[in-house]
């Protein structure tokens, strides 16, 4: 496909992928070969698992509450 056929949001997910490339190759993974405390794993999972039962994980409120805003 040529750049003249593709659509903008086409061109756009090109632009997208192409600088994330780039950006991987020339600074890497910075978190590459560190562990992750199993207590982050677990939460990560919980809420791997709520978000597929479909509830929401943190209520708005409490998001407004922990930023310091007013609901």
């Amino acid at each position: 496909m040529q750049v003249k056929d593709m659509t903008v949001e086409q061109l756009r997910d090109l632009i997208r992928h192409t600088v994330e490339q780039c950006l991987e190759e020339y600074f890497g993974d910075p978190d590459s070969g560190l562990k992750v405390k199993e207590e982050v794993k677990l939460k990560l999972l919980d809420s791997i698992k709520v978000k597929q039962a479909g509830e929401s994980s943190i209520e708005p409120g409490e998001v407004y509450q922990k930023l310091g805003m007013k609901s």
